[in-house]
Order: structure tokens, then C-alpha cells, then sequence
């Protein structure tokens, strides 16, 4: 994503292959491709490259225009001798863990697995990866990625992986209603109910998120949290602890019409929150039957830019027009990292690729042309990016005010034991009082007993 007069991918030996001036960017996708391919030159990399194919196991290529493909082939025509290839796996983030720990286990094949950041620690632990060489590294990591995503590259002191794209929430609203930040959370339910009772036409609701039964609804648990000042707290023995007074609070914020008890007043989020992950909130936005939406930054690329599959499928499905904020409270940090295989018969080919997908010019060209928020710190700050994308300081600033999830190798496990809870008081239920007790046996890898009926 980020990459000035002479970004090219870094060499193992010191010196640096040559890239196309970033100017082929702003032609079209076939002609940049066709003069990609034909002026690119032909280099094999350093001697100590092991040949062979590299293979990616990756979840599905979100970005506008698939640029992460497009990198591959920027790669791949640059390097003969190590020609890579992505496997997609499946769209929801809990399929993909599954698919991606059994393959770890069973496939020597895979060379680099692009993993979400909450899986660092796990594939750490269970030894299914090698740690960064840092010595072959031309940049230091802590001098040119931003903090936080490099934080989660990090487990038990050591590094094993290289961000390559981060996330954080921010608040998508419709300026076609008139609506101007700030919003905190009084404000959303204010607006919400001031424009459902001017019955705008096709608003069906206030607010809308990712509330279906998978990470995001883990995600939005804790941005809820976090908004009404409580927390989930992990001490050093791995002790979760959580204010259920305001976690009570948060998620009634979050229930959907229908559900919240009649003393808490009337709700603003959509019912179909509870079965929308990130593609059916951006399209109910589009479609203008909401007022608000939370969303990954990647959806503001997929709701403006004419070339998104994402785009109106007919003239007749309706766009509106919206800014972009920041949440209410702070946002959980997301994104994907990259590391090298434990059984990878190529770790330096494999991590020649990875410091060729996290460079400079990767990260510019997945944010300019794909919408992923960059992880290099050079992108936010250019005067070209800040001029065209104008939300890259609210974006910037939701990076690096975003908080971590729980770090563990049970990470997975605890989000499905929470979130379980979370899902009986969207649908009308309450809390167990031993709440504490119960996240804390997740956390550490133990089943909790079944729900008391408190």
C-alpha cells in the first residue's frame, strides 16, 4: 500500500528489484496488466531462494478488484523460479480457522498462511509456524509498520508474521438525510427515531451491524462494550472479568426492535442484524433501509467505486450517499497476517513473498486500488493519498486507537462460548451470574457448563 520514487520489492541480499512507475495505477486494469507483464523484468531472486512453488491458504479476497491476486501476479512475473498461488477457502472467518488448522496439521504443501490476527498465538503455540528471520529483513518492523497491527504479529516474544492488511470499525452515515457527526451512541438512537417517525421512504430501521453467529458478533460485542465505558479484562493468569452491569447495557444497545424489554425504550437496530454479516449490512445500507451502519473500511471502497463487484446490479437498486465517522466508542482492531509454514520446504522463498506482500508498494496498491486499510505507516501520511481518499486520517486514527481481542491459543473457542451468551440476550434471555467464571474456563481451552437460568 505504500511505495514512493523507487519501491521495489526488497531484495534478500541487500539490493532491490524494480517496479513499474506507480503512475500504471490510474489506467486501466487490462492495459496496466498487459504493461506489467511485457515490462516487468525477469528476476529469479537471490541464490539462496529454495525453488518452488510457494502456495497461499488465505480467506477470500475481499478488495476491490482482487488485488490481492494482483500482487501474486506482480510476484510471479518477477520471480520464475517461485511461482505462488493463492487457495481460497471458505467466506465466514470460523470455516476458515477449521479448514486452515487441519490443513496446517496434514498439508506440507502450504508455504504462507494469511491468517487473521486473532489466530497468531494459536498456530504459534501449536507449532505450525516459523518465526520471521528478522535478519533478512531489509526494514526493521518496528520502524515502518504501525503499532498495533504489528502487535498482533507478535506472541510469547517472538515475531511470526508481517502484517498484511489491518481493519478497524467506523461509522458509516447517510449525508442524503442530512445527518452530521459527531455520533455517539444518544445520538444514533436520537437521529434513528427522528427519522423512522418522518417515515423516509425504504428506512426500515436506524442502525444496522454484524450480529449473525460469528465473529463479527464478537467484534460488535466488545465495540458496544467499550462504548458505554466497560471492559473485558484479561489478567496475567488468563482471569476474564467484565462490568455485567455494562455489558447488560451494551448489549441492549444492541438488541433489535422486537427484542429490548419495553422499559428500555424502543431500539434502533435492525432486525436483520441478527442475520447480517458484513455483505448483507453494506447492501441493506445501499439500499437505504438504514440510517447508520457499522462496517470495515473496506466497505467504503465497495460502495463508491464503479468497479466493485459489490456495485448496483440495476439501474434501479438504490445508492445513497454517506460519510464515514468514527464508532461511538473505540473499535476492535482487525486484519490479516502473514507467516511461514512450520513444514514449508521453502521458509526463505516464503518469506521473500511476504516481505514482497507487505512492502511499501503492496500495501499503497491494496489501499488505493482495493480498499484495505494499509498497515505501513508511510501511507497515511502522503500528501497524493491524503488528497484523494480524504476518510485516511479517520481511518488512520481508528487504527490506531483500536483495541486488541483476548490473546490466546483458545482465542477462537472463547469467541464462540461468548458470543453464545451474547446471543441469548439479542433473542430475549439474560446473563449467567458466574459470566466471569465461565468466559475464564474458555479462555483457557475448557468447555463452561451450560447456561444456569439465572
Amino acid at each position: 500500500m505504500s511505495e514512493t520514487e523507487d519501491p521495489a520489492p526488497e531484495r534478500r541480499d541487500g539490493r532491490r528489484g524494480r517496479w513499474l512507475p506507480f503512475w500504471l495505477g490510474n489506467l486501466s486494469g487490462l492495459l496496466v496488466a498487459s504493461l506489467l507483464f511485457v515490462l516487468l523484468p525477469i528476476v529469479d531472486g537471490p541464490e539462496d531462494l529454495e525453488p518452488g512453488e510457494l502456495v497461499i491458504i488465505s480467506g477470500r479476497d475481499d478488495s476491490v478488484g482482487g488485488q490481492r491476486q494482483a500482487l501474486i501476479d506482480l510476484w510471479n512475473a518477477s520471480h520464475p523460479r517461485n511461482q505462488a498461488r493463492i487457495v481460497s477457502l471458505s467466506e465466514a472467518s470460523d470455516g476458515q480457522h477449521a479448514e486452515m488448522v487441519n490443513r496446517a496439521q496434514d498439508d506440507a504443501d502450504i508455504d504462507v498462511f494469511n491468517l487473521d490476527v486473532t489466530w497468531t498465538a494459536e498456530f504459534a503455540d501449536k507449532d505450525l509456524l516459523r518465526p520471521v528471520d528478522e535478519s533478512r529483513l531489509v526494514d526493521r518492523p518496528d520502524e515502518v509498520f504501525l503499532k498495533n497491527p504489528l502487535s498482533t504479529c507478535r506472541y510469547d516474544d517472538d515475531l511470526w508474521a508481517l502484517p498484511f492488511n489491518t481493519d478497524a470499525g467506523l461509522l458509516f452515515y447517510r449525508t442524503d438525510l442530512g445527518l452530521q457527526p459527531p455520533f455517539a451512541w444518544p445520538e444514533i438512537e436520537r437521529e434513528s427515531a427522528r427519522l423512522l417517525g418522518a417515515k423516509v421512504p425504504g428506512l426500515e430501521a436506524g442502525y444496522t451491524s454484524q450480529l449473525a453467529d460469528y465473529e463479527g458478533l464478537t467484534v460488535n460485542t466488545l465495540e458496544a462494550l467499550w462504548a458505554v465505558g466497560g471492559d473485558l479484562r484479561v489478567d496475567g493468569e488468563g482471569r476474564v472479568s467484565v462490568d455485567q452491569d455494562r455489558f447488560a447495557d451494551a448489549l441492549r444497545s444492541l438488541a433489535p426492535a422486537g427484542v429490548v424489554a419495553p422499559a428500555a425504550g424502543p431500539s434502533v437496530v435492525s432486525p436483520k442484524a441478527l442475520t447480517q454479516n458484513e455483505a448483507r449490512s453494506r447492501e441493506a445500507f445501499r439500499a437505504g433501509e438504514v440510517a447508520f451502519m457499522r462496517n470495515w473500511p473496506v466497505a467504503y471502497r465497495q460502495l463508491t467505486d464503479a468497479d466493485a463487484p459489490t456495485a448496483p446490479a440495476t439501474p434501479s437498486a438504490a445508492t445513497v450517499r454517506f460519510g464515514v465517522e468514527a464508532l461511538p466508542g473505540p473499535s476492535v482492531l482487525g486484519g490479516q497476517n502473514l507467516a511461514v509454514a512450520r513444514r514449508s520446504q521453502q521458509p526463505r522463498a516464503a518469506q521473500a513473498l511476504i516481505a514482497f506482500l507487505t512492502g511499501e508498494q503492496s500495501q499503497r496498491m491494496l489501499f488505493e486500488r482495493g480498499g484495505f486499510a494499509a498497515t505501513r505507516d508511510v501511507v497515511y501520511s502522503e500528501a497524493a493519498i491524503k488528497a484523494k481518499h480524504p476518510y485516511v486520517d479517520k481511518l488512520r486514527a481508528a487504527v490506531d486507537t483500536a483495541r486488541l481481542r483476548p490473546v490466546s491459543p483458545h482465542y477462537v473457542h472463547f469467541s464462540r462460548v461468548l458470543r453464545g451468551y451474547v446471543r441469548t440476550v439479542l433473542t430475549g434471555g439474560a446473563l449467567p451470574s458466574d459470566l466471569d467464571e465461565r468466559l475464564s474456563e474458555a479462555l483457557r481451552g475448557g468447555t463452561p457448563t451450560a447456561p444456569a437460568q439465572d
